[in-house]
């Protein structure tokens, strides 16, 4: 047991000061789980542990309550109360048979007026333990806050997965029918295989995303963009067509030869293509829209929702950014940007003035020189 001079808070006392203080302190014993005080309990003394150990906890956001500072001989506490003659905003619990050291409000305020140096120390106890607090706090808030993020990616990639499962499965019904001819069986094989891709693609992009390295520069080969685009665009329409969605075309999808990663781009069109339709749960359309210039290749796709929200359009294409979409983690348009940029071009997105959103990228004709 700890006598009371050996607390370093009062190390600065005079004789005469330690005799007027210990005349005043009274001892309390309290059993393992008892609590000493709680939020809101008036703060008209200060506490230093003689034996024992007690636990400081405080609820915050969210209701939960958790665990601040751990108290042991030697140490004070509730003195923030104390000083500020506010009611207690912690709650202060004996962990194991605890005995305790009770300095009453005013003869700590005396100290406080007439020693300088025990003025010093008192703001040394509180600024160590405000550090503690906040150490405590921000560790709790990143824990959450990781946890969240877990939830958020779990729940976007279990959505993700949800149209090519449904896909394989109606593929696979197809071709159990024991009177399918050879032909719905070749078809479904097919559509499996796409979709199998298609996932595991998925799955890349976003462990590649979050490893946070900028990883290798996929290879771009001169690819005719009609004969790559049209499909991936047809497939999504055949995939988007039960919700109600239809696609489009304003302008025909040119035939001029791009240097692309299909694999990669097709991506890009899922992602644009998929976002616009969660925008849009009554149905509605895609109107698909491209042009060349002498430079570069443009593909919009306007969509006949409600628009892009004022509050997200300026963070659209960063990460975890995101806004009316429970389970959205803001990833999709990261990713989209990241696939256009490796591709030489720029990704942009608008409202247009009769409602709705046009997303768009452009890709270069040629591909750049090499420096």
């Amino acid at each position: 047991m700890l006598p009371l001079e050996s607390c370093k808070l009062f190390s600065s006392l005079s004789p005469d000061e330690l005799a007027s203080l210990k005349r005043v302190t009274r001892e309390t014993a309290f059993v393992g789980g008892t609590e000493i005080f709680k939020e809101g309990d008036a703060g008209d003394v200060l506490y230093v542990v003689k034996s024992g150990s007690v636990q400081i906890t405080a609820v915050i956001a969210g209701g939960e309550r958790q665990a601040l500072a751990r108290v042991l001989p030697g140490d004070v506490f509730g003195e923030f109360a104390v000083i500020d003659n506010q009611p207690r905003s912690a709650t202060a619990t004996a962990e194991v048979e605890t005995i305790l050291y009770v300095v009453p409000r005013e003869a700590l305020v005396a100290m406080l007026t007439s020693s300088p140096q025990f003025s010093f120390g008192m703001m040394r106890e509180i600024t160590q333990r405000l550090r503690e607090f906040n150490r405590q706090y921000v560790t709790k808030v990143l824990q959450a806050e990781r946890m969240a993020l877990v939830g958020r990616f779990a729940s976007s990639i279990v959505h993700d997965l949800k149209n090519p499962l449904t896909i394989i499965g109606i593929a696979a019904d197809m071709a159990r029918e024991p009177d399918a001819p050879a032909a719905a069986r070749q078809l479904a094989q097919t559509r499996i295989r796409k979709q199998v891709d298609r996932i595991s693609n998925m799955v890349s992009d976003i462990l590649e995303f979050t490893r946070g390295g900028s990883g290798a520069q996929p290879a771009l080969s001169p690819t005719e963009y009609a004969e790559f685009a049209r499909p991936v665009i047809d497939d999504i329409a055949r995939e988007i067509a039960p919700k109600g969605v239809t696609v489009e075309f304003v302008t025909p999808v040119p035939t001029t030869r791009v240097p692309v990663n299909p694999r990669r781009l097709s991506r890009v069109f899922y992602n644009l293509m998929l976002n616009a339709v969660d925008e849009m749960p009554l149905g509605g359309a895609i109107k698909m829209h491209f042009r060349t210039t002498p430079t570069e290749l443009i593909t919009e796709m306007e969509d006949t929702g409600k628009g892009i929200a004022p509050q997200i359009l300026d963070k659209l294409f960063e990460a975890f950014e995101t806004f009316g979409k429970p389970r959205g983690t803001g990833l999709g348009l990261s990713i989209s940007k990241k696939i256009v940029e490796e591709h030489h071009g720029h990704i942009y997105a608008r409202n247009v003035p009769d409602g709705g959103a046009l997303f768009g990228f452009t890709l270069p004709l040629q591909p750049p020189a090499k420096t």
